[in-house]
């Protein structure tokens, strides 16, 4: 698994911090598993907390729960635009998609960005847990898109469209009822 994967709840996955969730994997090595939970909007307004950052940001304009661990720390993932080039505020994760130093100056980052999505939290996995509950069946471990990160879908919405762009019983998996005894 590298940076920039997605990590998509299987159906048999009932944790409810997790079910239905699409995670995108920050890093992953031989001391664990970072990522953040995608599609999740809060109710908490980016310009109510870190106001430099709220015109970087893209619709809504919120925090987005990232996950259960350190909800008290934000982490920001942003696109960079092709002639971005480096920044000290930029760390690429994969591709286009980059870790945001929120300590640094958004005028900085003006016109390098295409959005940006502020985080509280993030989902961590301590040396071999992730890869025992992928062999349990809790977890697809799917190719990202960087389009994925600030994508406008959110939840069961953003979970069918990585589902649905997979192919064989994942993506035949994106058209099942959410409750199957309502089939």
């Amino acid at each position: 698994m590298c940076p920039g994967a997605l990590l998509v709840a299987m159906p048999s996955l009932s944790d409810p911090t997790f079910a239905g969730t699409v995670v995108f994997v920050l890093d992953h090595s031989d001391s664990g598993t970072v990522g953040v939970v995608l599609g999740r909007p809060s109710q908490v307004e980016i310009r109510d907390v870190l106001p430099g950052w709220s015109e970087l940001a893209v619709e809504p304009g919120v925090f987005h729960v990232g996950g259960p661990c350190e909800s008290d720390t934000a982490l920001c993932l942003a696109t960079s635009v092709p002639s971005a080039g480096e920044s000290g505020a930029l760390r690429r994760v994969a591709g286009p998609v980059h870790l945001v130093d929120l300590d640094s100056d958004p005028q900085e980052l003006c016109g390098r960005l295409g959005g940006l999505r502020v985080f509280a939290g993030y989902a961590g996995w301590s040396p071999g847990q992730l890869a025992g509950e992928i062999a349990e069946g809790a977890w697809a471990c799917v190719p990202g898109h960087p389009d994925d990160v600030l994508s406008p879908a959110a939840g069961p919405d953003l979970w069918r469209a990585v589902m649905g762009r997979q192919t064989g019983r994942l993506a035949v998996l994106s058209t099942a009822p959410a409750d199957p005894t309502a089939n």
